[in-house]
Formats: C-alpha cells, structure tokens, sequence
C-alpha cells in the first residue's frame, strides 16, 4: 500500500517486517526512477526460494528497510546531538541506494563480475548512482550523487565516519533488515532479534559507531542470528545447488550475452532475474557451450538440482577460502582432478566453496574485531573496548566459515562421492591445495 499527499508531505509505505515507512520527497525520486523500480524484479535471496517457498521477497522490499532502520539510527544519534537533520537525509538516501549495483541473482552474478573483471557490487553501485537517472534524482534535490555514491557503500570520506557504519559493517541498517526480512519470509527464525534494543544503545565515539554497555547481549544475539542464517539459509546445500548450476550457466554464455558487462549500464540495468534466463533460453544453439547452459537453466527451473555428494564445514581465524575463490583455477583443476579419477564429465561436477566471516565485517571491510562500549555514570561517560576474545559466545563463532562441497547429477553421485573422500578426505583442505 502506498498513500501519497500532497507536494512536500511524506509518502507512507506498508511494509509487512516494520510497518509504516514513510519517504521523503528526495526518496521517492529515487524510488520512482526505472534503475531503482527494477530491483522488484531481483529477489533478495536468488534462488533461495528453492528451498524456502516463502522467499520471494526482493533487493527493492530490502533497500526500503534499510533506509527505514537507518532512519531510526540517525534519529537516536541525532537526539543524542552526534548528527544533525541533513546528515539524517542524507544517511537515509545513502541506505535506501546501498544495492542499486546488483544484477539478476544478485550475488550469482556478482561472482561472475568480480572472476571477469574484479569489480564488486559496491563498485557498480557507486557508478550506477552516478551515471543513471538516479543522479537527476539526487541533483534536483540538492544532493552530491558523487558524494551519495560513496556514502551509499559505506565508503565516504567527507563525512563522519560513523554515518558510513550505520550503513555498512557489523552494526549497520543492511544487517539488521535482512536478518528479520529474510527470517520472516523464509519462515526460519533466526534472524529475529529486537534491533530496536541495539538501535537505541547507540553511542559514537571518536567518530566511531559505539553501544551502551548494558546492550552487549543484544549485540551477541546479533552475532549469532546472523551465523544461523549463513548455515542454516544463504548456505543451505540445496540454495547453493541451484545457484552453482546458475552460476555455470552464466559462465558458458557470458561471452554471448556479456553477463560480466557492467561497463554498458544500460545492457547491465535491462536486465532481472526472470529476463536474463528468457535470453539464454532464447539464443541460438549454435555452441556445445550455449546448449550446456541451456540444459542448466532449464534443469534449475525444472528443480532437477545436482546432487551433493561430499560437505566439509570448517571455521578458521584466517581467510583460506578468499584464495581459494580469487582463483578459480583451482577450482577448475579440484573438478578436472575428480572427472579424471571417475571418468565423469567434468561439466557434471560443481565445486562449491561459499565463504563469509560468521561475524562481519566493519564498513572498511576489515574483520569486526570488537566495539567501543560506553557507561554513562553521574554525568560522567566511561569508555571501554570489548574484543571479541572477551566474549565467548561470539568467539566461539568468529573467524570464517568454509564450506567446500562437491555437486553432480544423479547418475553420477555413488561414482563421485566415493572419488571425493579419496580425494579430500583429509584433516584440511587447506593441506591438500597451495593456495
């Protein structure tokens, strides 16, 4: 439901996760443009739905969300006298664009993007913010989309660094709208946690996002809520199933369709979820390649899924996997290395190694080591730094969670599954690879 008032009131917005949203005249600008219209056509969790029917919501429900609990953020620090109304604004449109760079299957894509050309989804948004229409939208209401752009990546070195943090890293409005928007639609209940106990134990510090000291088990419930919906959701073997045969399917027509291209906004902007399967499955069958690809699109949307045969969870201290994945090569030859040992086709063999660090990271992208916590006693404020080493809960789950599987088609899964364990039946994989 969207009821709109007259010129300069705010436009208010049903949202089933936090109710009412209102906008602003700048945000609905925004929101009104084609480029933002259609993240409706992307879903937030890809092919998530696979697994959990309920999972049809998308980047645009999301980035409402975000813009709305940035909202409530600013407005605590703005009372709190750390921020002031247009800092407020400009925050909330920050959020509100922080995804407009994702492509159909969000993330699917983006690994494609980053293996061809090392780009980022955070780099797209920043040139999409500033090379489409959402840069008239911002220019006529007096916003920088220079300016915007950074912010909107949590990247913004002409504003206090705390209003990057509220946008990106491990206590921002992204964090807390996905975890209780993804757990309401997919019905899982981990990620519910009562954000607005966080939101209104905000502090800053040293131009750094702090909390209220007698929040931090709330934060730790954070911590956790986000480590049980990466296992139990965005990792689940069969979403990684379906995304994996989408990702290759990808990869064997890119040079057809230019899928990595993001250099032509408005091939890559034309572009959503349900189109781009359309264009594959629309090409001419002139390659063994294209037919490949073909044949993985249709099985994806047939749910004739591979097959895992071989899992292997390991949570380090230290990112063995980011290697592992900067270098697809070695994936190549882990996947020719089992086809040569069974005789399996190698295009029949899927490696998957999805890899995040269960805590996240901070909105310079470095690992989230701890907080600054404060007390307030008297009239008198007392600071104190928490690592995570000082809470157990949390450092029980901190580090990087590696997940390696191994996928194939049915007919194949008794003959790889066995070449798998013989294969990488070893202590750790790290052991087994020079990365």
């Amino acid at each position: 439901m969207r009821a709109k008032g007259q010129a300069g009131n705010p436009v208010t917005i049903l949202d089933p996760v936090h109710g009412f949203l209102r906008l602003s005249d700048a945000e609905l600008a925004v929101v009104d443009t084609g480029v933002f219209q259609r993240l409706r056509l992307i879903r937030q969790l890809a092919s998530a739905y696979l697994a959990y029917p309920g999972a049809n919501h998308t980047r645009f429900e999301h980035s409402l969300g975000v813009m709305h609990v940035s909202g409530l953020s600013s407005s605590i620090l703005e009372e709190k006298g750390y921020m002031n109304a247009d800092e407020k604004r400009m925050v909330r449109l920050g959020a509100l664009m922080h995804d407009v760079g994702h492509g159909p299957f969000s993330h699917v894509l983006d690994e494609l993007i980053y293996e061809k050309g090392g780009e980022s989804h955070e780099d797209t948004s920043q040139r999409v913010i500033k090379k489409s229409a959402i840069a008239e939208a911002l220019s006529s209401h007096g916003f920088s989309p220079k300016e915007m752009s950074e912010l909107a990546v949590g990247k913004s070195r002409s504003r206090k660094g705390f209003m990057n943090e509220l946008i990106a890293g491990g206590l921002s409005a992204d964090l807390m709208d996905y975890l209780l928007r993804d757990s309401y639609y997919t019905g899982a209940g981990f990620g519910r946690v009562t954000i607005e106990r966080i939101i209104d134990s905000f502090e800053v510090h040293n131009e750094r996002l702090a909390l209220q000291k007698d929040a931090l088990s709330t934060f730790e419930s954070l911590a956790i809520a986000r480590y049980e919906m990466f296992k139990s959701v965005y990792f689940h073997k069969t979403v990684r199933a379906a995304e994996s045969m989408v990702l290759r399917a990808f990869q064997l027509c890119d040079e057809e369709l230019r899928l990595s291209n993001t250099k032509d906004l408005n091939l890559f902007l034309g572009r959503t979820d349900e189109s781009v399967i359309r264009e594959i499955l629309s090409l001419d069958s002139h390659s063994q390649e294209i037919r490949k690809s073909q044949q993985l699109v249709r099985d994806y949307l047939g749910r004739r899924l591979v097959k895992c045969v071989y899992e292997k969870v390991i949570l380090r201290r230290e990112r063995i996997a980011e290697k592992i994945l900067s270098q697809q090569p070695i994936r190549d030859k882990l996947r020719q290395e089992l086809a040569d040992d069974t005789g399996i086709d190698p295009d029949h063999i899927f490696i998957d190694i999805p890899t995040t660090p269960s805590v996240p990271f901070t909105s310079e992208r470095e690992s989230f080591a701890g907080l600054e916590l404060l007390t307030k006693k008297s009239g008198r404020i007392q600071v104190s730094r928490v690592s995570l080493a000082d809470l157990p809960t949390v450092q029980a789950i901190s580090g990087y969670m590696d997940i390696l599987r191994v996928y194939t088609t049915s007919e194949n899964r008794e003959k790889l599954e066995k070449a798998s364990r013989r294969i990488l039946g070893v202590p750790d994989y790290s052991e087994k690879i020079s990365v």
